[in-house]
């Protein structure tokens, strides 16, 4: 039962309510400097924190909760006569709830040309002292350290006039994890201020363990960031469908970010196997796109993964049947396609990220080495320049498609080579890449030229044009645009691309034989752009 409680907080949101109801179930209410005036203002009851300890605040209100008559009152164990009979010799009253949060140390630290002084005065000192005693008896003491969680305290008083122990115990978790990601925030601004030092602490929470990591035998788990904002896998809502492995969540974040950089101005749709969009492409519907998508590679689409920025419809899932995939995630799903997804398999994951059309909400990505943590910048952006380099101008009506061909690049594993097509006006598909290759020519020359023929004759078949497979195959390739995720070394990429009827090639550039690769360029009838950015993907 709440008899007393310790009310001293910085951020005031609610916290007049949050005591007006606490008053009205006969609560005393004990408080400090803001908190207390705010509090009689709303014409509160309030007793001073100077009254229970005998002094007053002090050292300009450094010193005023550190007393005995506080902590004892918070620390004291119920059930210990010897302790009960402790605190009634010392005159310390029983403390029974306590709301307290913190100094904004990482607010202030955050504004551009703070004072070390001043961020060391918004060090509190107080605040985490009693919310550490109150968490640690917690079986006896309530702790919030959030004000978003007056509202159900309050509830549950007024329900059964107990707060019960299971929110008491998650209440003082959640005050230990807000102390120790404080006193990280501290730390990590001290080091690098005082120390020069950079120190990398991060916090991630609610880990579940997954079905297997990257092989059977391996186990995983996946554990979330719980300040990020944007579109995240860890924001994912499961509707349907078997529990998510390692790789699901690995390849379901490829296809995420992929995705977003084709924007939300056309339906777009990636497919990804193995960590690289075996199929990326826009279209006017949904449908049209995932088409699209799927010609770009139909035998590695088996047991992939697809993202989408649309809405799923049923048109769509119902080009779907008879594939196998192993995963759908999209910002939502119309009811009927997600009752036809259902029926299609038991073991289909549909995942809806309502936040899929927002802006990432970090600007770091993070990887962990043995005995070390990588941190680098997100790779934003598509070129530095747009510099056609060769004798023949690269036409400015091939701008779009190379674009496209570029985003898909930068999702795609070093060394890669895409080859992307505009196969109705407006709308762009990944024909074929090579991915992941140390041989940078066979990205080309073994990989997407290859694959390229591959998918044309299923194409070709379909569509079944009155022309020859030969010419219809040459033409594509003489319109379609390859990007290379970093310069070329030596001119055989050029010369394989050539050979394979691609006039058109997009690459960063900054190669010492620059020069050559642009004399094969001019020699072989190949425009040619250099962008001034790689996009390396390890």
């Amino acid at each position: 039962m709440v008899k007393r409680a310790l009310l001293s907080v910085s951020d005031k949101t609610g916290i007049a309510e949050f005591a007006r109801g606490l008053e009205l179930l006969g609560v005393k209410i004990i408080s400090t400097g803001g908190t207390a005036k705010i509090l009689r203002d709303a014409g509160i009851e309030v007793t001073d924190v100077s009254e229970v300890t005998g002094c007053p605040e002090m050292m300009g209100g450094r010193v005023k909760t550190l007393h005995p008559r506080i902590h004892g009152g918070l620390l004291c164990l119920r059930e210990s006569k010897e302790q009960m009979a402790e605190a009634e010799r010392e005159d310390i009253s029983l403390i029974d709830m306590v709301a307290v949060n913190l100094y904004p140390f990482e607010v202030t630290v955050s504004k551009e040309g703070v004072e070390l002084e001043e961020a060391i005065e918004n060090i509190d000192i107080g605040g985490p002292t009693l919310l550490r005693s109150a968490a640690k008896n917690y079986r006896s003491v309530t702790v919030l350290s959030d004000p978003s969680d007056y509202g159900h305290v309050l509830k549950e008083l007024r329900s059964t006039g107990v707060v019960s122990e299971e929110t008491r115990a998650a209440l003082a978790v959640k005050a230990f994890r807000h102390t120790a990601d404080y006193d990280a925030a501290i730390d990590t601004y001290l080091s690098r201020t005082l120390l020069e030092e950079n120190v990398l602490r991060l916090n991630f929470t609610d880990g579940v363990k997954l079905r297997y990591g990257e092989n059977w035998h391996q186990k995983a788990y996946f554990y979330k960031d719980p300040k990020i904002e944007g579109p995240t896998l860890a924001k994912a809502i499961q509707l349907h469908g078997k529990e998510l492995s390692y790789n699901n969540y690995v390849d379901a974040d490829n296809a995420l970010q992929t995705v977003k950089e084709l924007g939300n101005a056309q339906p777009a749709v990636a497919i990804v196997k193995h960590n690289n969009p075996c199929g990326l492409a826009t279209g006017s519907t949904l449908l049209q796109a995932l088409e699209a998508a799927w010609d770009g590679d139909p035998i590695s689409a088996y047991g992939s993964i697809i993202c989408t920025n649309e809405t799923f419809d049923l048109e769509a899932a119902t080009f779907l049947n008879g594939k196998f995939v192993e995963i759908i995630l999209a910002p939502d799903f119309k009811p009927d396609a997600l009752e036809y997804l259902k029926n299609k398999s038991e073991n289909l994951r549909l995942l809806k990220l309502p936040e899929l059309r927002e802006a990432f909400g970090t600007e770091y990505t993070y990887k962990y080495v043995i005995g070390g943590m990588l941190k680098q910048s997100r790779d934003i952006g598509l070129y530095e320049k747009w510099e056609s380099v060769t004798d023949i101008p690269y036409p400015e009506e091939k701008r779009s498609l190379s674009e496209f061909c570029l985003k898909a690049c930068k999702s795609t594993k070093s060394n890669a080579v895409i080859l992307a097509h505009e196969y109705e006006p407006g709308f762009f598909m990944v024909l074929a890449m090579g991915a992941g290759q140390p041989n940078r020519v066979d990205s080309i020359r073994k990989l997407a030229a290859t694959k390229a023929v591959e998918n044309l004759r299923v194409i070709y078949e379909r569509e079944n044009p009155p022309t020859s497979f030969e010419a219809y195959c040459k033409k594509v390739m003489s319109e379609c645009v390859m990007a290379s995720d970093a310069f070329f070394p030596f001119n055989d990429s050029i010369i394989y691309a050539a050979e394979n009827n691609i006039h058109y090639v997009v690459s960063p550039g900054g190669s010492i034989r620059d020069g050559e690769v642009i004399d094969a360029a001019n020699r072989l009838g190949v425009a040619m752009a250099f962008t001034g950015m790689r996009h390396f993907l390890h």
